[in-house]
């Protein structure tokens, strides 16, 4: 298996997430680290916890280290105009020298959405304006102009300037299990797709959807990269038991997500307990 972590930049300082973020980056065993991207605090017993705003977030982060790959685990597409988050999206890959991992979703949070006067809408409209906003991004950050007309975005000889280093555009992480919309979009548009959680039954039979729509479309599923979501329990062990659970079923990249708050303490001896889960199984290395 491979190896990431995550942050929320919720109940937590400034201070304390970057800490974390410069010592993964000198740990090999960790080549991606993730935040997620909401205005509200979620999962919080605080509804008034305060909450860092994701991709500035991610901007700062990227300058603070070196070598991991980022991403947000994932953006909903609803927060920001499409042709705004792809020209985030490029500067960002080339503040970072090619790093970004472009994590997007169809949206989900009711209550920061009517709070902020963001329309969430039903699932049917948020699958058709994802889908929509997937077209766009890539639209913008592959082609030289994009015109695109949908019911819910409209381009007309639109520019992206200047290009992402990655081309023709950084990895596309979709994150979701709706089998009908989100998978089929995935297997469209991601190099990359997410399984938030949920049981191992539960995975497998999402990854079989996503599959069945790679085969409808004609595309091979090894080129998307299956990750999913592990929560660190505290205990190092457990939480390669689990990790090594989900890489029996099909798991290539195990997200472990690191509750705040944040110390970097945790990082080298979670590493190497999930280090005898990696290829080179046995150590960690520091760079």
């Amino acid at each position: 298996m491979r190896f990431a972590f995550k942050t929320s930049p919720q109940h937590t300082t400034w201070d304390a997430m970057l800490d974390v973020w410069r010592a993964a980056d000198a740990i090999e065993l960790y080549e991606s680290g993730w935040t997620s991207d909401h205005f509200y605090p979620t999962h919080s017993a605080i509804p008034a916890d305060p909450r860092l705003e994701g991709w500035v977030t991610l901007t700062a982060l990227a300058q603070a280290t070196v070598r991991l790959r980022l991403g947000t685990l994932v953006t909903s597409v609803h927060y920001r105009h499409p042709a705004v988050l792809a020209n985030m999206a490029a500067t960002l890959d080339v503040i970072s020298g090619g790093r970004l991992e472009l994590g997007i979703g169809a949206g989900w949070n009711q209550e920061e959405s009517t709070a902020y006067g963001i329309e969430l809408g039903t699932p049917r409209q948020r699958s058709d304006r994802f889908e929509e906003a997937c077209e766009v991004i890539t639209g913008l950050l592959a082609r030289e102009t994009t015109t695109f007309r949908g019911r819910y975005y409209e381009l007309t000889d639109a520019r992206c300037d200047p290009k992402p280093v990655q081309r023709p555009h950084p990895p596309i992480c979709i994150g979701g299990s709706g089998e009908k919309r989100t998978l089929r979009t995935a297997a469209r548009f991601a190099q990359h797709w997410n399984f938030d959680s949920g049981t191992i039954e539960q995975f497998r039979h999402a990854r079989d959807a996503l599959h069945q729509h790679c085969a409808d479309i004609g595309r091979d599923p090894a080129e998307i990269l299956i990750s999913a979501q592990v929560q660190f329990s505290g205990d190092p062990a457990a939480t390669a038991a689990a990790a090594a659970e989900l890489g029996e079923a099909g798991v290539e990249l195990a997200i472990v997500y690191l509750r705040p708050p944040h110390t970097a303490a945790v990082l080298e001896p979670l590493a190497q307990a999930l280090a005898q889960l990696a290829p080179s199984s046995g150590r960690t290395t520091l760079l």
